[in-house]
């Protein structure tokens, strides 16, 4: 017997037939979900322009700058908000000053402390990522409506303030 493969459409995808299956389990339900919404995100690239973890910290770095108009945020500050190894970040924040967005700099008065700035100059650039990344989550807006939008950025906010590592640690089996 041989497995054709089915190639997945905008509209359909290979784990959509079992989203809806609402007699599975819900433990098989949310993995199927989220495979599929995950597989959705990754091939529509949410943060065209940028890697994940580039994205990660220029929305840390610019939320900042929206509150300051500064954007100056300390490297210990992106490790403890984004979960990253510290080497992730550094290869990241290297990444992003290459690119011309961020500019690493470190506290005159205590010189171990190593901050990073955005760029002004180079914030129309960083703003046309962005506003990719915005369209793309309206589009998702605008499939699911407003109300679902809504409940599932309450959820997503919900599972990130808990904190909680994925996945979870098994006790061992005895």
């Amino acid at each position: 017997m041989s497995i054709t493969a089915r190639k997945a459409t905008p509209s359909t995808s290979p784990l959509q037939d079992n989203v809806s299956k609402s007699n599975e389990p819900l433990q098989e339900r949310l993995l199927t979900a989220w495979l599929s919404v995950s597989a959705m995100l990754k091939s529509s690239r949410m943060t065209k322009g940028l890697t994940y973890n580039e994205a990660v910290v220029m929305k840390l770095v610019f939320d900042r700058y929206k509150q300051d108009g500064v954007g100056k945020t300390a490297i210990q500050s992106v490790l403890k908000c984004t979960n990253m190894l510290k080497s992730q970040v550094n290869r990241t924040v290297n990444a992003l000053c290459a690119q011309g967005y961020l500019r690493k700099e470190r506290d005159v008065e205590d010189g171990r402390s190593l901050f990073v700035r955005l760029v002004p100059e180079h914030l129309p650039d960083f703003l046309a990522v962005h506003r990719r990344s915005l369209d793309i989550a309206q589009h998702v807006i605008d499939v699911i409506g407003e109300a679902d939008a809504a409940s599932f950025a309450r959820i997503c906010e919900k599972l990130a303030a808990a904190g909680m590592p994925l996945p979870p640690k098994r006790e061992k089996e005895s």
